[in-house]
């Protein structure tokens, strides 16, 4: 086997098999982070030992985010739960379906708490630029020590580079994007599921936000909703709106609102952190959060959720995969 000695030095494991070589990574933690990082490393470590040479990761159990990384990457895993997904010349592994048996007891620490998140979702709306951690923490209305905590982390995960005079960017969006979607739980938010007579979702979403508007209501249209004002993909019938405050039941009954939670067609949804309107702008005319909000908001939504959050990402969060 001919590789360079210090690259042979630095994996975790180098298995030759028969006429196939595998370079297997190993990372305590299946976070999208932690996969990411893993990616490159053995991807690196795969193209200096040899074209022919299968890059793997290990890790304790591979979640749902760190999979389609992989996927995405044709790098191939197996987690020490039991399952595997792993294709090569004479040999195809593809288990799933076992639990993880390394699930850490109390609350995991992160930087996608909702309040923490505001830091994620502020950096992601310009991925490119320089910001200053002071800046940065009086943008997002959080206190330095807050928002320090909170940077310390991220620059730890990889997800967040610092430069010699402290100034903070986004390593890679894509990953920023996927680590915290893997974390965010949107029926953490207090939503009120209900029904409002409409012929289409274009004119429900539109019914909304002209009742809140005439009423001063904060809101802003996220979810199917979001996807469709910001690309056009695809005809909805479910329509989630964030508010800022719960609507008075005169206000309901403005907009024809009638609290249904089976077959509902609205969601009302009063956030657990403001930050969620972070970004928001008007898109044809209705008020609407930016992409990153609506792309995690996307993964609790039904329909035709899954291909309206990959359009979005295609037209909108445009940073290259």
């Amino acid at each position: 086997m001919e590789h360079r000695a210090d690259v042979g030095a630095q994996v975790d494991l180098l298995v030759e098999y028969g006429s196939r070589r595998f370079v297997v990574e190993y990372k305590g933690s299946g976070s999208a982070a932690v996969v990411g990082s893993a990616i490159a490393q053995v991807k690196q470590y795969a193209a200096a030992i040899g074209r022919s040479t299968i890059p793997i990761i290990a890790v304790p159990f591979m979640g749902d985010v760190g999979k389609s990384l992989c996927k995405d990457a044709n790098v191939w895993w197996f987690d020490l739960s039991g399952n595997a997904h792993i294709v090569a010349p004479g040999l195809r592994i593809l288990i799933e379906g076992k639990p993880n048996r390394f699930v850490r007891r109390g609350r995991p620490s992160t930087a996608f708490a909702p309040k923490s998140a505001r830091v994620a979702r502020h950096l992601l709306l310009d991925p490119k630029r320089v910001v200053r951690q002071q800046d940065l923490a009086r943008e997002t209305g959080l206190d330095d020590g807050f928002t320090s905590r909170i940077v310390r982390r991220l620059v730890s995960d990889g997800l967040v580079d610092r430069d010699a005079r402290g100034a903070l960017r986004v390593r890679d969006p894509n990953l920023l994007l996927d680590a915290w979607l893997e974390t965010y739980d949107f029926e953490k938010h207090a939503i009120l599921r209900g029904h409002v007579t409409a012929r289409s979702g274009e004119e429900l979403v539109a019914k909304l936000a002209e009742g809140f508007t005439r009423a001063s209501l904060r809101h802003a249209a996220t979810g199917l909703a979001a996807a469709w004002l910001w690309t056009g993909f695809a005809s909805f019938r479910l329509a989630s709106m964030f508010v800022a405050a719960q609507p008075d039941e005169a206000l309901l009954r403005e907009v024809g609102f009638r609290e249904q939670p089976k077959g509902a067609n609205a969601w009302l949804v009063l956030p657990n952190d403001e930050g969620v309107f972070d970004g928001a702008v008007e898109a044809q005319g209705i008020a609407c959060v930016h992409p990153v909000q609506a792309y995690v908001d996307l993964g609790a939504h039904p329909e035709r959720a899954k291909e309206a959050a990959d359009e979005l990402r295609t037209r909108q969060l445009k940073w290259g995969r």
